[in-house]
């Protein structure tokens, strides 16, 4: 199946209630692990770079790749700008083949996220390229320094601004947080807040900073090296309660480079003669295909591709 709009994505994950998994990849063996892990599965899958992605690799290497594989594969997978700060970037992703893009400007008033978003969606939507953007701000909130209300979505505001804009999904501040070191404490999602933006807006709904960040990963780099200790992340319960209340889009970016990490310092420590780097990259990249797969599971979307044929 060719590369697709994330248009398509979205629809299907939204009418039948399932979450897609957004995996970013910043090299080829981010890339290939991830498509892998997705083809036996049979599940579709957002691939996604950053802006500091595409800083680190070139945006011709990214997409490239991307476009050089893109036949090799029977599932549907969308190439997606994560978080494009500047709409010089988002043209950037659309000159280059990217099928679905988010403009985000949560961190910037409200009017001018709304006109910014309403600009991109101007462009996009005659290309059949999907838009997604973000309302509230990605930071935790266990603490008292902050309000909830001061940094999650506002659900009659989300219903404003999806109304006015035309994005095709919305990425909905409720609780979450980006990196290794979320949370201080348990995580707060509000569900009821996420229940309410569904309701009222009906839009496939995005989880941004849900990695898992697994002990696992987190005890095998700090034993061998590392120091990410109080490491903590969003719970698989939680999480599948998020998609069972309207979430179909699934960020994953921290848990990839947690799995990578731990093997490649597991076996620069017990592999001191090594000089091939493949033989460290290959298991890494493994790993790497392994929590794509677990992933894929939590979000319900294995098996899913066979929507998208009929």
């Amino acid at each position: 199946m060719p590369l697709v709009s994330g248009k398509v994505l979205f629809e299907k994950a939204n009418e039948y209630n399932f979450a897609i998994g957004a995996f970013n990849f910043n090299n080829m063996e981010f890339l290939k692990a991830i498509l892998d892990a997705a083809e036996e599965e049979q599940a579709p899958v957002f691939i996604q770079t950053t802006e500091s992605a595409i800083k680190y690799a070139g945006i011709e290497y990214l997409a490239g790749m991307v476009h050089a594989v893109k036949d090799k594969y029977s599932i549907p997978f969308a190439l997606h700008l994560d978080h494009g700060k500047h709409v010089e970037t988002i043209l950037l992703a659309i000159r280059h083949g990217y099928t679905s893009v988010m403009i985000d400007y949560s961190d910037k008033s409200y009017e001018e996220n709304l006109k910014v978003t309403k600009y991109v969606v101007s462009i996009c939507a005659a290309l059949g390229i999907s838009v997604e953007a973000e309302l509230g701000k990605l930071v935790s909130v266990e603490d008292e320094v902050v309000s909830r209300e001061e940094v999650l979505v506002d659900p009659e505001q989300a219903k404003e601004f999806v109304d006015r804009t035309g994005i095709d999904a919305l990425a909905p501040a409720i609780g979450t947080a980006h990196g290794a070191f979320k949370f201080k404490g348990e995580p707060k999602l509000d569900f009821e807040r996420l229940k309410k933006v569904k309701e009222l807006t009906g839009i496939a709904l995005v989880l941004h900073g849900a990695s898992g960040v697994y002990e696992e990963y987190v005890e095998k780099i700090n034993k061998y090296g590392g120091d990410i200790k109080g490491a903590k992340g969003v719970p698989d319960e939680e999480l599948k309660k998020a998609v069972e209340l309207g979430i179909n889009k699934v960020n994953t970016d921290t848990d990839l480079r947690l799995a990578f990490i731990s093997k490649l310092r597991e076996l620069m420590a017990l592999e001191k003669k090594v000089i091939d780097p493949r033989k460290f990259l290959k298991p890494a990249m493994e790993e790497v295909k392994n929590i794509v797969k677990k992933r894929i599971r939590l979000y319900g979307s294995q098996g899913k591709a066979e929507l998208f044929r009929v």
